[in-house]
């Protein structure tokens, strides 16, 4: 295990009783060398994990950042989004009877973070955890898609880009469906992430009205058609609208 990060992580924990606290201070409860502190304090000041005040020439004061505190929001967001939308999920795989994932955006890639399995015999082997390109597959694109163009261009930055079922991707083709997925609030993909499958999604939306998540639903491409596809539209539609409420969005 790697010592310097485990001495950093222990002076965070120091926080948890004081709000702020001097290099000696800190040197002292941790046990840890001044200058081995100091040098830790100054890394966790710079990725803004702590905040300093220099309070004269010969002492300064710390506390913690708001790295932590954005982090913090992060992980109590993911979870409440899990909690509250595996019962509409649940919901929605009883009415259409197929896979429903819950997909978000992490580190430029999309991660499946909850699944609802159909009760088919044959449905989709996806595991929570997995995490996709954001260029591939509905739930991905659909998050890409609310990306600012800056952002978009940091994950589409390669030189050639494949689906999972290794077809070319055209970036100008690309860009062009990203925009009619936000104009319509729903996105398609056929064969992109595993071959004769079908996955369609929809935007979540938070309290800031910023897209959070995507809600997918995927399956055999032979069961997405006709009105079957049209009666998935409208409830995976509505299922989205629903857990965006949930999360305080408010429409229009």
């Amino acid at each position: 295990m790697n010592q310097s990060v485990i001495k950093a992580l222990g002076i965070l924990d120091l926080f948890i009783d004081d709000k702020e606290l001097s290099l000696q201070e800190i040197a002292e409860k941790s046990g840890i060398p001044k200058p081995t502190a100091y040098r830790l304090l100054s890394t966790l000041e710079n990725c803004g994990m702590l905040y300093k005040v220099k309070e004269n020439p010969h002492d300064s004061r710390y506390g913690l950042g708001l790295k932590l505190l954005e982090l913090g929001n992060l992980v109590s967001e993911r979870l409440e989004l899990r909690e509250i939308a595996v019962p509409y999920m649940e919901k929605l795989a009883e009415e259409i009877n197929e896979v429903i994932h819950l997909v978000i955006a992490h580190q430029q890639k999309a991660t499946y973070i909850e699944k609802v399995n159909s009760r088919r015999a044959l449905s989709l082997h996806t595991k929570i955890g997995r995490s996709t390109p954001l260029y591939v597959g509905s739930g991905p694109k659909m998050l890409l898609a609310y990306l600012n163009e800056k952002e978009q261009n940091k994950v589409l930055h390669k030189p050639d880009l494949y689906t999972l079922t290794n077809q070319p991707i055209d970036r100008k083709a690309l860009l062009v469906e990203l925009k009619k997925i936000r104009k319509q609030r729903f996105s398609i993909s056929v064969d992109e992430q595993d071959a004769d499958t079908t996955g369609i999604s929809f935007p979540i939306f938070n309290y800031e009205n910023k897209v959070i998540a995507a809600l997918a639903i995927s399956g055999l491409s032979s069961r997405f058609k006709g009105e079957k596809l049209e009666r998935m539209k409208q409830l995976g539609s509505k299922t989205a609208k629903e857990i965006s409420r949930r999360l305080g969005y408010r429409e229009g």
